[in-house]
């Protein structure tokens, strides 16, 4: 039994009298009520796997929520007097004997999907309903109030956060689609070989309500590749809905600049991906707007004196209350010492400064020229401290995404036709400029080019063309021009 255990035990053996309260208190109250109510109404039809009684049941899930919170508050090895105390206040009372309360396998909350949540599970996949995704935003809930007790929250219980994360959502995945599919409806992209951009969003005042924040990182970990920029902006999206529980209830919070650089070659999912965060960070209340605007050095720089500033005020002035992107930031430092880009450089930390709490700025672009803008003003590294790498994607990622561009268009390509796409990537150099995600635009586009060519010809040989023929991509549609 460890400390924390036995510490508990005694809390709860202790009872809670009057009304209960406590950080914890609601979010458990929720949890419990919640799921709770729905496990009585499926008792009947899963004998053998739940209690028989709604008492027997509404324990079972608070034992279920203790867990959850006991295994993030456990993830750094450190037991805190206020962890231990919201505990307390949160679910003691609520066991006749705290001797019997299944306290030991904690970890299995955060690798495996519990019994309660497998049934769950399987009852929207046979009935088409979302009982498994209220589960796990409110596990969720738990899981981001108790990793906020201490002042400071632990990379070990991020890392713990996310962990559970994943795995309710991997267990998901094998039922009902979460709210995450958009596509249909306009909700974002989910190519990132739409990261190329160009089209901006409404202005804040246009934009719909906030999308949840589960929804949002859903539909990141839908995009293809990225592995580690998702675990990256999950960290960061961890770390700020925990500041957000704390000033909820008036606890102090650290401070921590949210600018962020975005380093990595061309059609990597930059923009994709600043786009999401721009909806996250509107979700958490770190920005108003939650719009995206766009811009690179020809935005930013004029060609004579005094102009440059006025620029550069203009497209802050845009984004306020949103996300600014620059892409190439580094070109703002090319140039001889007379180049205004560094007066861009040089307005832009001022303003970033002036406007700290209603804007977010991501600087995007190669990763060594960014290590280079970084350096080259002094105000630029403390206030840009996180950089999140965008990898090359893989050959069979740049195939997946290939795919999705055909389907996406309402065309199918046959197994051969992907086995030359997958050879034309394998051949592609990989170095510094590599495309990427544009690379498959380009030869989805081509190849498009090549079918249309390839159907006239046999419209005016008089031959009759079917449906199939003219959404179907053959080889000859993806071999390279001689």
């Amino acid at each position: 039994m460890s400390f924390l255990e036995g510490a508990l035990r005694t809390v709860l053996s202790a009872g809670r009298p009057g009304a209960p309260t406590g950080p914890l208190v609601e979010p458990v109250e929720r949890f419990v009520a919640e799921v709770a109510e729905v496990l009585v109404g499926l008792a009947g039809t899963v004998a053998g796997r739940l209690s028989a009684s709604p008492a027997e049941l509404e324990r079972d899930v608070a034992i279920e929520a203790l867990n959850i919170a006991m295994a993030i508050a456990d993830a750094d090895g450190r037991h805190s007097d206020t962890e231990l105390a919201a505990l307390g206040q949160a679910f003691g009372g609520r066991f006749g004997s705290a001797a019997t309360v299944g306290l030991d396998g904690r970890s299995r909350w955060l690798e495996e999907p519990s019994t309660l949540f497998e049934i769950l599970v399987g009852h929207d996949a046979r009935d088409g309903t979302r009982t498994a995704w209220r589960y796990y935003e409110l596990a969720m809930r738990i899981a981001h109030t108790t990793a906020g007790l201490d002042a400071v929250t632990s990379e070990a219980e991020l890392a713990a956060i996310d962990r559970l994360r994943r795995t309710l959502l991997d267990t998901m995945r094998s039922g009902p689609p979460s709210p995450s599919a958009r596509q249909a409806s306009g909700g974002g992209p989910a190519d990132p070989a739409d990261a190329a951009a160009g089209t901006p969003l409404p202005a804040p005042e246009q934009l719909p309500p906030p999308r949840p924040l589960s929804e949002l990182l859903a539909e990141l970990d839908a995009l293809i590749g990225l592995a580690p920029v998702k675990a990256e902006i999950h960290r960061v999206a961890d770390l700020l809905r925990v500041m957000q529980l704390r000033r909820e209830r008036g606890l102090p919070t650290t401070g921590g600049s949210r600018h962020l650089v975005f380093t990595g070659n061309p059609g990597t999912g930059k923009t994709t991906v600043a786009r999401l965060v721009a909806q996250i960070y509107r979700t958490l209340g770190v920005v108003e707007g939650g719009h995206l605007v766009e811009t690179d050095r020809s935005g930013l720089v004029a060609g004579f004196v005094g102009q440059t500033a006025t620029k550069v005020k203009a497209v802050v002035d845009s984004a306020l209350g949103g996300v600014l992107l620059i892409d190439e930031a580094y070109a703002l430092v090319r140039g001889t010492e007379s180049d205004f880009g560094r007066e861009a450089i040089d307005t832009l930390v001022k303003m970033v400064e002036d406007h700290r709490d209603d804007l977010v700025v991501i600087l995007a672009g190669y990763p060594d020229e960014m290590a280079l803008l970084v350096a080259a003003n002094p105000g630029l590294k403390s206030r840009f401290p996180t950089t999140i790498h965008f990898p090359d994607y893989s050959t069979e990622e740049l195939v997946a995404i290939f795919a999705v561009m055909c389907r996406s268009a309402s065309y199918e390509p046959t197994p051969a036709a992907l086995e030359v796409v997958r050879r034309r990537f394998d051949a592609d150099p990989r170095g510094p400029g590599f495309g990427n995600a544009r690379a498959a635009r380009n030869l989805f586009e081509a190849a498009l080019a090549r079918h249309a060519s390839r159907i006239v010809d046999l419209t005016e040989a008089g031959t009759s063309v079917t449906d199939e023929q003219l959404s179907t991509l053959e080889p000859a549609d993806l071999e390279p021009t001689s």
